[in-house]
């Protein structure tokens, strides 16, 4: 009789058709189409986990997952495999077996997010679909000072989705190990690398941040919002399609 064997599994997908990473009942989420997906390949249901939820329509170049396979595919067939079976916006990158103990999300000590800023510029359609383009340049030091101060460890509940508390022991503090702006022509990145991610926390982080960049704001009222002394006006949210997860570190 053959034993269960876990396997982890690196993805990459475009968020754009989904309402985000998590299983819904009447809606169409990534999660879902990999384990329909795992489910047709093996002929039984399969139930993943991931590294972390993705918002709707919010893009993966590595999102990490596991799951127990109940027959002995090799990692290799099974990429392509999956791949076969999968959505052209969703594929399977790389498979490796993983000792039974490995859990994809609880056992991830960082992740980074990558958020995309264009201006006064036309995108191929590809790479529009996952930038937010600006109407004028913003100020591009303003921004840089920003995303800087966000280094460290803070209590995020200012840019936390309306009623997300945290959950467990450190409630709505995370750590920020790396946090820069990088800019070149009429493009910007914003790179954020934390041990852990409040829902809706990385898209109102680069709200702010543009929000300064435009002159609406200065960086004494982020350094509030972060320090719990001001409130008004909330973080606002940037659109979804222009975050990625870029990876996940264990």
């Amino acid at each position: 009789m053959h034993t269960c064997q876990r396997i982890a599994l690196r993805l990459a997908y475009l968020g754009g058709r989904y309402a985000g990473w998590q299983r819904q009942a009447a809606a169409r989420t990534v999660q879902a189409t990999v384990e329909d997906a795992l489910a047709t390949l093996y002929g039984t249901p399969i139930r993943v986990t991931a590294a972390g939820r993705t918002d709707a329509g919010v893009h993966a170049a590595a999102q990490v997952i596991h799951f127990d396979a109940p027959l002995p595919i090799p990692p290799a067939g099974l990429v392509a495999a999956l791949n076969a079976a999968l959505p052209e916006d969703i594929r399977a990158l790389k498979a490796r077996r993983v000792p039974a103990s490995f859990d994809a999300r609880r056992h991830a000590r960082c992740k980074h997010y990558c958020y995309r800023l264009a201006w006064e510029t036309v995108l191929p359609p590809w790479e529009a679909q996952r930038t937010w383009i600006l109407p004028k340049r913003p100020h591009l030091e303003a921004m840089a000072a920003a995303t800087a101060r966000l280094v460290g460890e803070h209590d995020f509940a200012a840019f936390a989705r309306t009623g997300h508390a945290g959950t467990g022991r450190r409630g709505t503090g995370r750590r920020i190990e790396l946090a820069r702006f990088a800019s070149r022509g009429r493009r910007a990145a914003i790179h954020l690398v934390g041990d852990g991610f409040l829902r809706g926390m990385a898209r109102r982080l680069v709200g702010s941040i543009v929000e300064i960049g435009r002159g609406a704001q200065e960086l004494a009222w982020l350094e509030g919002l972060l320090e719990g002394t001001v409130t008004t006006p909330p973080a606002p949210t940037a659109p979804a399609h222009g975050l990625t997860l870029e990876g996940v570190r264990y």
